[in-house]
């Protein structure tokens, strides 16, 4: 669905008007976002540091390859079928297709994608393929009902169980793009607001380009970043505590998903020496930092209870929360 600057404009105004008379309680987006969702519009906004897979991208669209520059793409979405019982599964979200490449400008074509829209923004962790992450992104949006833009920031994982090192080398490495995008679209004056959900060590990623961002811009550059969840950071809880000292007051903005039962993130932890996770600390240690708690340890039935975020409705609910808390 697309829309002309002049009708942007005009749904702009009118929902300046209507805020004053409803009040500030009542509205959990922005005055200028207008409500659409995936399943009006079945699109997600891409930005990335991998490589297309071909020119234009055919599956699996993006390889674990680095880009040397941050790529803008659109992937089409093809929604799920009713069930019989008229019920539809969010993971049945398919791509049917990736266009609109833009690679001289990514972040600029990245924020005029979102114009006007609150934008829910998801950065993914270790060991994922473009296609894995996408189907998360479209997996937590369905699933909260949200009703901006839905956004994807992918750097190149090796998606492979063996590239832990490799991974979080290649996370860094696109923090200087993260920061760009979030730039972009914050100095674009919509007056729509970015949700950021970030998982694992993704977690890393969205930290220390938000540290970055807010020592570049000071705190107006702050400003447009509403809810910030870290679901099972993969963080040394040392460097986190250090990260949102940085942050100073926007880091009440933050969300943390815990689980104390989260097997990967012991593996984790052993890798790094013994130092706990900041996903796997204990919550009275996480609300002393500054930051919101949602200790998932009871949720967590399974063998890794590492997304439960996703993987469980009622955590999956905490990122909603957040949302609409900001």
């Amino acid at each position: 669905m697309r829309f002309s600057f002049s009708r942007v404009a005009i749904l702009c105004l009118a929902g300046v008007a209507l805020s004053g008379c409803v009040g500030e309680d009542s509205a959990l987006v922005s005055p200028a976002a207008f409500k659409v969702g995936l399943s009006k519009d079945p699109k997600l906004l891409i930005a990335t540091t991998r490589l297309p897979a071909g020119d234009p991208p055919q599956k699996p669209w993006f390889s674990s390859e680095r880009s040397a520059d941050m790529i803008f793409a659109e992937a089409r979405l093809t929604p799920p079928s009713d069930s019989l019982l008229g019920r539809v599964t969010a993971s049945d979200w398919t791509i049917a297709k990736v266009d609109n490449i833009n690679r001289s400008n990514a972040a600029q074509a990245f924020a005029q994608a979102a114009f006007g829209r609150d934008l829910l923004l998801y950065i993914h962790g270790y060991k994922e393929s473009f296609e894995t992450a996408a189907t998360s992104t479209v997996d937590l949006s369905d699933g909260i009902k949200f009703a901006g833009v839905t956004g994807l920031f992918t750097w190149p994982s090796a998606a492979s169980t063996f590239s832990y090192v490799a991974d979080r080398e290649s996370a860094m490495w696109s923090r200087d793009s993260l920061e760009d995008l979030l730039a972009a679209i914050a100095n674009t004056p919509s007056g729509g607001r970015i949700h950021i959900v970030a998982h694992s060590m993704g977690t890393l990623l969205t930290l220390e380009t938000l540290r970055m961002l807010r020592a570049s811009g000071g705190e107006s550059a702050m400003e447009r970043i509403g809810a910030v969840v870290l679901a099972a950071p993969d963080i040394d809880i040392d460097l986190f505590a250090r990260g949102l000292e940085r942050l100073g007051t926007d880091a009440k903005k933050i969300t943390v998903i815990s689980s104390t039962n989260d097997r990967a993130l012991a593996v984790s932890s052993r890798l790094a020496g013994g130092i706990v996770r900041a996903g796997a600390a204990d919550r009275e240690r996480l609300e002393a930092l500054g930051v919101r708690v949602a200790d998932a340890s009871e949720f967590g039935g399974g063998i890794i209870n590492h997304d439960l975020f996703l993987s469980n409705k009622e955590v999956q609910q905490v990122v909603k929360r957040a949302i609409e808390r900001s």
